[in-house]
């Protein structure tokens, strides 16, 4: 998933670099503002993708550091806490 995200990210920076270049050749005003919109556009879609895979990385690696801390007890430390808690009765 995340090597498509990449993916997805070099292709949206790809068109806003295309878009900034047609802008470049423009004569018209008109037309120049639309593909400088248009590469604004590719490069929010860009940060959008690159956003979502950090979420992405932050929330795998929050899940392992919590598997790791929070991993079953073995049979043996979990009846000592049993015991200990009928003692506190």
């Amino acid at each position: 998933m995340l090597n498509n995200l990449s993916e997805q990210i070099r292709e949206c920076l790809g068109h806003a670099e295309d878009c900034a270049r047609r802008a470049g050749a423009q004569t018209d005003p008109k037309s120049k503002e639309d593909f400088l919109d248009m590469e604004r556009r590719w490069l929010f879609l860009a940060r959008s993708y690159e956003f979502t895979e950090r979420v992405t990385d932050f929330s795998a690696e929050t899940k392992r550091q919590a598997k790791q801390h929070f991993a079953p007890q073995s049979d043996r430390t979990a009846d000592i806490a049993q015991e200990n808690r009928r003692g506190d009765e």
